[in-house]
């Protein structure tokens, strides 16, 4: 395979990671903003976070898995979702480090980020824009868009390094 079958190929590749991993984003942050509004603790983010990500794991790897990389050969598939999983649970321990360091660090602990966010929230709801019943809320839901696209390219990577087949 030449050099740009190999950038189609990677291209390509890229683009259908971009459609698996955005349907389980949507997955992830669907059932993230659903617990963050059934619960009321401490760290419900992160409960949520957990939540979402458990319930899109299962579905993200059976997708990479079947559309995007290509299994290496006589792997075992129990072992791969394990090394999947290991993956994905660095993944979202860095995920979960970016939730806390915008939620706890910037929003709670620097007054010009928790102004910053408390202005953006006044003015969607301004705009007739809800999307969030509270400012923290807010912050809460763009830690996690920031955390989602950081980790995705952590993904990608990660798992065409490790699981997939070498040409």
């Amino acid at each position: 395979m030449n050099r740009e079958e190999k950038k189609a190929k990677l291209m390509k590749q890229i683009l259908k990671f971009g459609v698996v991993g955005g349907l389980s984003f949507l997955i992830d942050y669907v059932v993230y903003a659903i617990v963050l509004k059934l619960i009321n603790a401490d760290y419900d983010y992160m409960i949520a976070g957990i939540a979402g990500f458990s319930v899109s794991l299962v579905f993200n790897y059976l997708a990479s898995m079947k559309f995007v990389f290509e299994s290496k050969d006589g792997m075992d598939k129990r072992k791969e979702f394990i090394i999947f999983m290991v993956l994905s649970l660095i993944g979202m321990g860095i995920n979960a480090l970016i939730l806390w360091l915008w939620i706890d660090v910037l929003y709670k602990g620097v007054a010009f980020m928790a102004r910053l966010n408390d202005g953006l929230f006044d003015l969607l709801e301004d705009l007739g824009l809800h999307v969030a019943g509270s400012a923290a809320e807010l912050a809460a839901l763009i830690a996690k868009l920031v955390a989602t696209a950081i980790v995705m390219v952590y993904n990608f990577i990660s798992r065409k390094m490790v699981l997939e087949k070498k040409e």
